[in-house]
């Protein structure tokens, strides 16, 4: 399959700047934050997260589509990032399981892709000049127009997002004989976390984002989890009550990504949106306790403020991003309590942080005893 007839596009970020490419023949316009993955594989993973909602993702592996899509390889129900920049879109894919081609599947869910893009100097760019707001247009709307309509387009920082993606109603997950029962608030929960915890003998059930406390404790669950998503987390005052309540009984709470940053929020530590954030499989973090490196896959634009976690008598940095010294993991002295701000569950990327699983099974075994 070969489209030689492609259209000009054009990606317009916020403040003016403007980088030329070509549609893959989906023609419109789509807005977000325009943000960078470093993942060499993985493509499908990225584009089904939930916590990539509301983002234009910028790839900066240099082929994007060449090994097709897998139905085994998708986070959630569909695609979840705004737009897709990239620099070569392969239409024709090779790989023994594939099912079929990126292109038919992004065309299905009407995605907008901007390829032949020098994404090289893009991501210099968003490097020095900080994560922003873009449009990409395929369908030849006039630049000035783009331009109005994208100055009404809401900062990500203030905005809640995990309402966008969370499940509408309570779901089960694994065997319901299993062990372990796990209460999780789905904050833009991705489904590997889910097979993770099923494969560690626990019985998940999924809660809406702005579940209750009460509505997690009925289901009489082991432990609980508050899960990865996108956006803001100061809006999430809901599930920061939640953690508060699940902290005042000590019960065992296990928190990734955005889940992380609501324990710190309910905490009185406050969270900050970064430059730039953390998003790709080979993000280097030392764990403080025992002293070892991993290598993490990360997705965020938000974390703990490191200065007042320090100061917090209550809690103790657990990881640490080797990059920035930013936080990557943390704990409380006197609770069942722990957190990450990464994603363990490596979908995709290496199997370093898995172990952080078997410690909340840990954490449940001794909350028994």
């Amino acid at each position: 399959m070969k489209y030689t007839n492609r259209s000009k596009a054009v990606l317009l970020l916020k403040d003016g700047t403007i980088f030329h490419g070509k549609s893959i023949g989906i023609a419109g316009t789509t807005f977000g934050e325009v943000a960078f993955n470093t993942g060499t594989t993985g493509y499908q993973e990225i584009f089904t997260d939930p916590s990539y909602f509301g983002q234009i993702m910028v790839t900066t592996n240099a082929h994007i589509g060449n090994y097709g899509v897998n139905t085994n390889e998708v986070e959630s129900d569909g695609v979840k990032i705004s737009g897709l920049v990239c620099k070569n879109f392969s239409f024709n894919y090779s790989r023994i399981d594939a099912e079929g081609s990126l292109f038919d599947y992004l065309q299905k869910q009407n995605l907008i892709v901007i390829s032949d893009v020098d994404t090289r100097a893009l991501v210099s760019y968003i490097r020095d000049n900080g994560a922003m707001n873009a449009v990409i247009c395929t369908d030849g709307t006039p630049i000035e127009e783009l331009k109005e309509k994208l100055a009404q387009v809401p900062d990500m920082n203030g905005l809640e997002l995990a309402s966008k993606v969370s499940t509408k109603e309570p779901y089960f997950f694994g065997n319901e004989n299993a062990t372990y029962k796990i209460a999780a608030l789905d904050l833009g929960i991705k489904t590997n976390i889910l097979r993770n915890l099923a494969n560690r003998d626990c019985y998940i059930k999924v809660y809406p984002y702005n579940a209750s406390y009460e509505d997690l404790k009925s289901f009489n669950p082991d432990g609980y989890f508050l899960s990865n998503g996108p956006g803001d987390p100061e809006p999430l005052e809901s599930a920061q009550e939640v953690a508060r309540q699940i902290l005042n009984e000590n019960n065992p709470l296990f928190g990734i990504c955005l889940g992380h940053q609501v324990i710190g929020l309910a905490n009185g530590i406050p969270t900050y949106k970064m430059f730039n954030g953390h998003r790709g499989i080979n993000h280097p973090v030392k764990n403080l306790v025992t002293g070892k490196g991993e290598i993490t896959s990360q997705n965020h634009g938000f974390a703990i403020v490191k200065e007042e976690l320090e100061k917090h008598p209550d809690f103790e940095l657990t990881h640490m991003h080797l990059n920035d010294g930013t936080v990557a993991g943390m704990r409380m002295k006197s609770k069942n309590c722990f957190s990450v701000q990464y994603h363990p569950e490596a979908s995709p990327g290496p199997h370093d942080s898995s172990y952080l699983f078997d410690q909340f099974i840990d954490n449940i075994k001794a909350s028994k005893n």
